[in-house]
């Protein structure tokens, strides 16, 4: 499921900003793909891909191509034969975006560590 999302104010950017996520943020497109990642949700739990942290790395080539490499919660997530199309399809919409290519990987192992505090907090999993 997608969904829209309002712009970040920079303030509001660490708050949904998991801890262990590689990115371009120098990149111009960066934040326009932040915003569309982050209208992704797993239909199953009511906070976003990006936020859960379900979101390793993302590389901006020269030519605006995108690469996102993501996990699951679980390797039995129901969603996983259609979780990548729809990371695909948000990333797409994007003016200026060239190829994209998102791959599922399980290493590391997800954990509610990795998630943003904004998810945390929506789910009340506070530690």
């Amino acid at each position: 499921m997608t969904e829209t999302t309002t712009p970040l104010d920079d303030e509001d950017i660490e708050f949904v900003t998991p801890p262990k996520i590689e990115a371009p943020e120098d990149h111009p497109l960066w934040p326009k793909v932040r915003d569309q990642l982050r209208t992704v949700f797993d239909p199953e739990i009511p906070s976003n891909i990006f936020e859960l942290g379900l979101i390793y790395k993302v590389a901006i080539a020269e030519d605006n191509a995108v690469k996102v490499e993501m996990t699951l919660t679980s390797p039995g997530c129901p969603v996983a034969g259609t979780m990548p199309g729809m990371v695909d399809e948000a990333v797409r919409m994007i003016p200026g975006i060239g190829a994209v290519d998102v791959e599922i990987v399980w290493e590391p192992s997800w954990h509610p560590g990795m998630m943003a505090e904004s998810a945390r907090m929506a789910l009340d999993m506070h530690y």
